[in-house]
């Protein structure tokens, strides 16, 4: 007999792979359609594979397919990630790097238009809701995330930076060989990508709850938050309203969590004073759920 938790479980599996398969369709068919009829160079891997294959076709004259070199690119960091951030995690990604990489040499090249700035701009638009795909069921598209990932959860180096002057690296070579119209418009396109997945990326967001609640329901509100696996600091205050003794719990977690928290605290305390703020930077050891 299949238990809940069996049942639950095959639901997740499901809806993960078919996020990844919709992704990596989506990515291949903007890669053949967007970055190729604009001869952009996204970023990681994935532009630097396409930098060797303009490379080959415009001085060797060869068509290189996409999806050896960009398996070969992602196969170390693959390994780093099983090691360091999760075996099931690293597989889901590794699925979504090789379905993603043989869509591409199976689709056809689709020229939907020729206005580069639209190119850039929906190009890099569809590329972040594909990733974003990816983010939303705890996959990744592989190549230098899996590097940022596993040193951020496991040594807390931030790799972002590196990752983004390796980018520039790339671009600067592209823009040398290829012209700097290239190298601009590709650099357009990453950006208009990277504001869609920060947009819409549920573990990139946090939110700081500042919560008013008397003394006899604050034990209440602070259970409800540490079912979050997030903890609270309590500051004992007055009321000037009323003059009445009152605390305020101050906490940081995810975005995500906001809204059946508020929801709980409310129901421990329905004269709660609840205040939201949007946290850009959190530093410190702020819980993160595992990515496996």
């Amino acid at each position: 007999m299949v238990t809940s938790k069996q049942k639950k479980e095959l639901k997740e599996f499901l809806i993960r792979v078919l996020m990844i398969l919709l992704s990596s369709l989506i990515i291949s068919v903007n890669f053949k359609s967007f970055v190729s009829a604009g001869d952009l160079f996204p970023g990681g891997f994935t532009g630097i594979t396409r930098l060797i294959q303009r490379c080959a076709l415009e001085y060797a004259n060869v068509e290189l397919p996409f999806a050896p070199i960009n398996l070969a690119f992602n196969a170390i960091p693959a390994a780093v990630s099983y090691k360091l951030v999760g075996k099931r995690f690293t597989m889901y990604s590794c699925l979504h790097i090789v379905l993603t990489s043989i869509f591409t040499d199976m689709m056809p090249a689709l020229e939907i238009t020729e206005d580069i700035l639209l190119i850039c701009i929906f190009g890099g638009i569809i590329n972040g809701f594909a990733l974003s795909l990816c983010l939303g069921v705890r996959v990744t598209s592989g190549g230098t995330d899996f590097i940022a990932i596993a040193l951020s959860e496991r040594k807390n180096v931030d790799a972002w930076n590196y990752i983004f002057c390796g980018n520039v690296v790339m671009l600067a070579v592209a823009g040398y060989l290829f012209g700097w119209d290239k190298a601009l418009y590709s650099m357009l396109f990453q950006y208009a990508t990277t504001q869609v997945v920060k947009m819409m990326d549920p573990d990139g967001r946090r939110a700081t709850l500042l919560i008013v609640t008397g003394r006899e329901s604050a034990g209440g509100v602070c259970a409800q938050i540490q079912d979050t696996n997030h903890t609270a600091t309590l500051v004992e205050g007055v009321g000037l309203y009323n003059g009445d003794p009152c605390v305020m719990i101050y906490s940081v977690v995810a975005d995500s969590q906001v809204r059946s928290l508020v929801r709980r605290v409310r129901q421990s305390d329905p004269k709660a004073f609840v205040n939201v703020l949007r946290t850009n930077r959190v530093s410190g050891n702020f819980y993160r759920r595992p990515r496996d």
